[in-house]
Parts: C-alpha cells; structure tokens; sequence
C-alpha cells in the first residue's frame, strides 16, 4: 500500500485486480470521513473540496448517510408511494437499483459509482432482447434521483444528491410513428372485434384525445364532465391538471359505457376485480398481430393525434396544450406535418402586407 507524499491519497487493490484510490480525514469536531474512487484525480478533488469544507465551516454532516443504505431508502419511499409506483413504470426502474446498488450505504454512492452502473444500464440486453435506449436509461436515472431528492428534504438521510454530477445520456431525437389511414382502419376493426369490451373505446379515446394509457385506465367517472364534453385529468405525469375534450365517436363511446356503467365501481375501465384498472396489454398486443400492424406500441397512439392534429392544421403550441407539454420541444417533432398550415399563413400575412390580390 503506498501513499502520496502530500495529497494523503492511497492505494488499495479492488475487486477484479483494480486499483482503487482511497483517502480518511479525521478531523476534530468532525466524523470521520472515508472514500474510495477509481480516479486518483477523483479521489485528490474529493479530498480537498471536504477539507475546504470543513475550514470553512460548511461541511455537512454525514451521519444519517452513513447509518442507511439505498435498500432502506428505497423502501421507505416504497412504502409512502406505494398507489403511484404500482401504476407505473417506475416499479421496474426502482426495483433495479435496489437490486444493484442496494446494500451500499447513501455516503458510498458517489457520482462515480453512479456512472458505471449508468454504463450498465446502457449496455444490458432487455427482456425483448433489445439495448436500453437513451431515453430509457434517463428514466431510470430520474427515478434514483428522486428518491434521493425526497432522501434529503423529507428524510433528512441525505446533505446533497449525487446524481446532479451524473452526465445523462443525450436524448434521442422523438420518436414518430402514427397509422396510416389503412392501417388506422384495421387496428380499430379489430379491437371492435375483441373479447375485450374495453379495448375499443380505450384505443379510441387514445387517438382523439392523445391521452397516456395510465391516464385513461385510471380515469373515474368524476372526471367526466359529459354536458361540457370535458374530461379533467387530476394526476398527470408533469404533476399539472389538464383538461382535455372529448368530441365525435369517442364521445359516443364514452356516453354509451356510462349508460352501462358498473355501479359497485367509479373506475369507467375496471379490471377483473371491480376496484382496480384494467390492463390491457395482452388484448392490445393480440389486435396489433390480427391487425398486422408492426413496430407500434400503445404510447405511439398518442403520437397518432398529435401528427393527425399538426395534419389538420394545428399550431404547435395548440398541440402541446392538448397533450399536456409544458414547453413545444416535445411537439417540434410533429412541425414537418403542418407545412401546409405554415404555407397559408405566410400566404395570407404576404397577401396582407404587399398587398396581394
């Protein structure tokens, strides 16, 4: 084991045979410190920025990080949160790094120790037998880094979160795939057809309203407001209520399921027991086969309304508050499919000001 001569870094062998650069501050007044980093400049940055820390009388203290370790953190976040992650994505994403990274202590999760399991996220094999895509891998990233967030000012188990030194992976350009007429005709034949009764006003309402599959099997009768032809979304994914119309068959749809609605529930698509939503992914997937649709999932039928909406001559900011976007990065996707609007109005603007016949 060697030291340096003045940076008080030293080195230990880790697992697999790599050199781990290690330092311990023991300081009157303070508890002690001690990390572990690949980097010898990680480890000499480190070192320092504690130290200036602490003569400078802001070094926060570490012992509720030290006493508790990401398992216990997931799980009392589990346990306060348990209606919201059973809906969601998020189960999936929380439950991996419980499983990685769980037994470490909050003090040991370092930036560093972050990015590789990062890396890994980036390189693991799907169930599907795809690679993570970089979106995905930015969910998951997001996930962990709530948790912390709600670590340090409900929980108080942390000072700072070590995933605002984490680099995200560059977001992929969206994704857009929405039906083609023919194809749009076949889906919804199909899901008509289905043993699923509620496949087909779901699928429908997923196209005219651009609606998420969690916020339309958790909708409730309440949220309807059928003088208005209003649905009123109270939990949304950006955390804002939104409200969204509802016009034509989806209307007609929504009116004949309230006609026969079950009364023992307010759930408008209750699963097999009354009190829980649907799921309906098997149903779904079976209609794309019979429909012989490919590379299409659930959530591209929100890119469905949005493109027919930019093809109707929707302005982009029009298309961000139907779907709930707080900013139009998400809808500049869909602006090659509304040229023929921006032609018009350049037109008329032109016909206006050089006074065109």
């Amino acid at each position: 084991m060697s030291k340096g001569p003045r940076d008080g870094i030293y080195e230990r062998p880790g697992k697999n045979g790599i050199t781990r650069y290690c330092f311990q501050i023991r300081k009157k007044g303070f508890p002690p410190v001690f990390q572990s980093h690949r980097r010898k400049t990680d480890a000499v940055k480190e070192r320092n920025k504690i130290l200036t820390a602490m003569e400078d009388g802001k070094f926060l203290h570490t012992t509720e990080a030290r006493k508790h370790t990401l398992r216990e953190l997931i799980e009392r976040y589990e346990k306060g949160h348990k209606e919201k992650i059973s809906t969601s994505k998020q189960a999936a994403e929380i439950r991996w790094w419980k499983e990685q990274l769980g037994a470490h202590r909050l003090s040991d999760l370092t930036p560093v120790l972050i990015t590789e399991y990062r890396d890994r996220l980036l390189q693991e094999v799907t169930v599907r037998g795809k690679s993570r895509s970089n979106g995905s891998v930015r969910r998951y990233l997001a996930a962990l880094s709530h948790i912390f967030n709600m670590a340090i000012k409900e929980f108080g188990w942390l000072q700072e979160n070590p995933m605002s030194k984490v680099n995200k992976p560059k977001e992929s350009r969206g994704r857009v795939r929405f039906l083609s007429d023919t194809e749009r005709e076949r889906l919804l034949d199909v899901c008509e057809k289905s043993s699923n009764k509620l496949l087909y006003p779901i699928v429908v309402l997923a196209l005219s309203t651009g609606m998420r599959l969690g916020e339309l099997i958790k909708l409730r009768w309440h949220d309807i407001n059928l003088p208005r032809e209003r649905i009123t979304l109270h939990d949304t994914k950006n955390g804002e209520r939104r409200s969204v119309p509802i016009k034509g068959l989806a209307l007609q749809l929504i009116i004949k399921l309230h006609e026969n609605r079950n009364r023992v529930t307010d759930l408008i698509f209750p699963g097999i027991s009354p009190n829980k939503p649907i799921d309906p992914r098997f149903s779904w997937e079976t209609a794309l086969k019979v429909a012989q649709i490919e590379n299409f999932r659930f959530h591209d039928l929100r890119h469905c309304c949005a493109s027919y909406l930019a093809m109707n001559g929707a302005t982009l900011m029009e298309i961000a508050e139907v779907l709930g976007h707080k900013t139009l990065a998400m809808v500049k996707r869909y602006a090659h499919l509304s040229d023929s609007h921006k032609d018009k109005v350049v037109s008329d603007m032109n016909a206006v000001i050089f006074r065109e016949s």
